[in-house]
């Protein structure tokens, strides 16, 4: 079978490597249908990513048709779309203990500490597993990861329910994340970033307030949209320090900011402010299984829109041209997805 192997920056290597033939009785064999590009993966391809070394198999957010099923799986079965969280946890750390294996001391994710989707088929475990509806796409389930994040990102905010929200940078998880803002009852939410592109897909994802912040002053336009409220939360999703910072300056006391966004270099920031106006700053990471269950139940029901996200497809063969379109075409392109 066909493995796609990033031997270092810059390069990807097509490979022939042998097919798995053996499941344990608690796996899943998935013929991998569509694959899609992440943020992350791009951090990884200009080397980048604070905790991932080469040669890597990149591919975490995807979907499948499950081929075979281990003897005690009941979950799904043969024919059936399927899609699962990426994450290796110990199950024995503190984190994992209490719930929160996504934060695992030992956490392993595939695609950046373990080998990831980028090959024609690939094996996991039943309890990773999460089972797709008929109705939902082969595209629509490489989305459900990435809306995790989003699930997961907004409910570490706390009861969004008449809060104003600023949500900066539009890019697929900013979008994602402002959806699911929405759709857990905020009151008002501006979204912002500096393509007009990315801006205008999500007002068709339902988000009325957008902002370019390199043509409209980013202060006057929050007084403008939200008063004297205004705002309570926000979620950075840019993973840059001066959207950062502008949280932190612009937010209302007492606010909640939620950091959402993976950093290619350290940022620095003001944090007397955050001390002298008794700001929360939350930071968060991946998802838990829930959170996919959610993210699958809420695109099912509309409440989600993933179609505007996607923007490019390129076949398996050709995957360095993926990575190469999205810097060429950074402010013109969301959800990249390769095609198997």
């Amino acid at each position: 079978m066909r493995q796609a192997v990033m031997t270092k920056p810059g390069d990807i290597e097509i490979r022939e490597v042998s097919e798995p033939d053996h499941l344990e009785e608690n796996e899943i064999k998935l013929k991998i249908h569509k694959i899609g590009v992440c943020g992350s993966d791009i951090h990884v391809y200009h080397g980048k990513h604070p905790f991932t070394s080469y040669p890597v198999v990149q591919g975490h957010e995807y979907s499948g048709e499950v081929v075979a099923v281990g003897e005690s799986v009941t979950t799904v079965k043969p024919g059936d779309k399927a899609t699962a969280r990426p994450q290796q946890v110990c199950g024995v750390c503190g984190p994992c203990k209490r719930g929160d294996y996504n934060i695992c001391n030992n956490l392993k994710v595939e695609g950046f500490q373990a080998p990831g989707t980028a090959q024609d088929y690939f094996v996991i475990p039943e309890d990773r597993v999460v089972k797709l509806p008929d109705i939902l796409t082969y595209e629509q389930g490489a989305m459900i990861e990435p809306a995790a994040v989003g699930a997961h990102s907004t409910q570490k905010a706390g009861d969004l329910k008449n809060k104003n929200v600023v949500v900066f940078g539009a890019g697929p998880i900013g979008n994602l994340v402002a959806q699911f803002v929405k759709a857990r009852g905020a009151a008002k939410i501006l979204i912002t970033d500096v393509s007009d592109f990315r801006l205008s897909k999500a007002k068709e994802c339902g988000i009325e307030n957008t902002l370019n912040v390199s043509k409209e002053n980013l202060d006057d336009s929050i007084h403008k949209i939200f008063g004297d409220e205004g705002f309570e939360v926000a979620f950075e999703c840019a993973g840059l320090e001066i959207t950062l910072d502008q949280s932190i300056q612009l937010i209302n006391k007492g606010g909640t900011i939620v950091v959402v966004a993976v950093y290619g270099e350290n940022p620095r920031v003001n944090m007397a402010i955050v001390g002298d106006r008794e700001l929360r700053l939350i930071g968060t990471l991946m998802y838990k299984h829930e959170d996919y269950l959610d993210a699958v139940r809420l695109i099912e029901a509309g409440k989600i829109k993933t179609a505007p996200l996607f923007t490019s497809h390129f076949d398996f063969d050709d995957y360095l041209s993926a990575y190469k379109f999205i810097d060429a075409q950074a402010d013109r392109s969301l959800k990249v997805i390769i095609d198997l």
